[in-house]
C-alpha cells in the first residue's frame, strides 16, 4: 500500500518561503516521477513542478524561477522549496507519486 504525507505548508507573508515535503511509502519511490501539484479554490488542479527518476525537473510557469523541486531517494521523500512567495500562491499542495495522491497541504500567502 502505497501512501503520501505531505508537510510543511502553513501562513507567510508575500516575498516569503516555505519548504513543502512529501514522504513515501512502498518500493517504487525510486523509479517513479514525483509531482507537485495544487489547487486554489474554484480553480483546477494545476501541476506546478514535477521531477523524472534521473532527476529531470519540470515547473509549471508561474512559478519558474521561485520553486524548487528536489528528491532525496535514500529518504523517499520529495520537497519543494518555494521563494519569493506571492498571494496568488495561495492553494492546496499535492503531491503525486504514479497514480496515488498525498492528502495535501495547505499554503496562504498574505499581502
Amino acid at each position: 500500500q502505497v501512501q503520501l504525507v505531505e508537510s510543511g505548508g502553513g501562513l507567510v507573508q508575500a516575498g516569503g518561503s516555505l519548504r513543502l515535503s512529501c514522504a513515501a511509502s512502498g518500493n517504487i519511490f525510486s523509479i517513479s516521477t514525483l509531482g507537485w501539484y495544487r489547487q486554489a479554490p474554484g480553480k483546477q488542479r494545476e501541476l506546478v513542478a514535477d521531477i523524472t527518476s534521473g532527476g529531470r525537473t519540470n515547473y509549471g510557469d508561474s512559478v519558474k524561477g521561485r520553486f524548487t523541486i528536489s528528491r532525496d531517494n535514500a529518504k523517499n521523500t520529495v520537497y519543494l522549496q518555494m521563494n519569493s512567495l506571492k498571494p496568488e500562491d495561495t492553494a492546496v499542495y499535492y503531491c503525486k507519486m504514479a497514480l496515488w495522491w498525498g492528502q495535501g497541504t495547505q499554503v496562504t500567502v498574505s499581502s
